[in-house]
């Protein structure tokens, strides 16, 4: 009698016991797909924010006759921006030392830097085996921070410019604190501008792996599905896919078809996109 007692309890406490199993591993899965979600569009500011950080160097490198390919004087200058300040010592040989001073505040075509990038180049940024090592000074892009060293290393062969560019304790810290760590690997070739001496002109295609970790030490790693495109004349990246890959879900970063503007979509799992701002 009291075995048949007992049953509906039994079984009104595997129900519950169940339900609240099941509502658990709902939660679970849905903060794992915002998870990835949420890294997926750091990965993407990282990226944006370092492509950045890559245009304001070849600019300087350029416009300051350390580049090479052409003869000292030859470059176009595109007006580099006017609030910066550059210093390259020494002014003959190599390596060289280039400090790009931002000051306190220094807004150029609607974006706001502060700070400073170093870098100290081997040799001329475009000849073979030559290396730039790139750090950062208290440097801020529209309020965002950015930390980390950036090795280029020349990988070109005749007929082809090219570079690996390697990332080691990359740290973007957002506006409101939060932050983010990343790394990784990317593979560039300029696919356009190689045979003129201006710099605004010229296109690069970028492959590579990358990843990203937050706050709380989840990580999600990431490999570009179609070459991303960054043109100088664009500020940001304007093509290109990237999957980033968590242990449950993945995501489809989308740069877009061509179009310069600051937006790109992050899919979870096939799902409708969502549109991000790259900063």
């Amino acid at each position: 009698m009291k075995i048949k007692q007992l049953l509906p309890v039994f079984a009104a406490i595997m129900l519950a016991t169940g339900f609240n199993s099941c509502k658990k591993a709902d939660n679970t899965s849905s903060e794992d797909i915002e998870t990835t979600f949420e890294l997926s569009g750091d990965q993407a500011i990282a990226d944006n924010l370092s492509e950045d950080a890559n245009d304001m160097f070849m600019q300087v490198a350029v416009e300051n006759s350390v580049a090479g390919n052409f003869a000292p004087g030859s470059e176009t200058v595109e007006n580099f921006i006017p609030c910066a300040n550059v210093t390259i010592t020494p002014q003959t040989g190599f390596p060289k030392t280039i400090v790009i001073d931002f000051g306190t505040a220094c807004t150029f075509n609607g974006v706001t830097r502060s700070g400073k990038i170093n870098i100290v180049l081997t040799d001329s940024v475009r000849k073979p085996n030559s290396q730039a090592t790139m750090t950062f000074d208290n440097y801020y892009v529209n309020l965002y921070k950015i930390e980390g060293q950036i090795v280029w290393t020349n990988t070109s062969t005749p007929g082809t410019r090219s570079w690996t560019r390697v990332t080691t304790n990359g740290k973007v810290t957002a506006p409101n604190g939060r932050y983010w760590l990343h790394s990784g690997t990317k593979n560039v070739t300029q696919t356009a501008g190689v045979a003129t001496p201006t710099w605004i002109d010229d296109v690069f295609s970028i492959t590579g792996n990358y990843s990203v970790t937050n706050a709380a030490g989840r990580t999600r790693t990431g490999t570009v599905l179609e070459a991303l495109q960054k043109k100088n004349s664009c500020a940001n990246i304007d093509k290109g896919k990237l999957k980033v890959e968590g242990p449950n879900h993945y995501a489809i970063i989308d740069f877009g078809n061509g179009d310069c503007d600051n937006l790109a979509t992050i899919s979870i799992d096939g799902r409708p996109p969502r549109t991000i701002i790259l900063r």
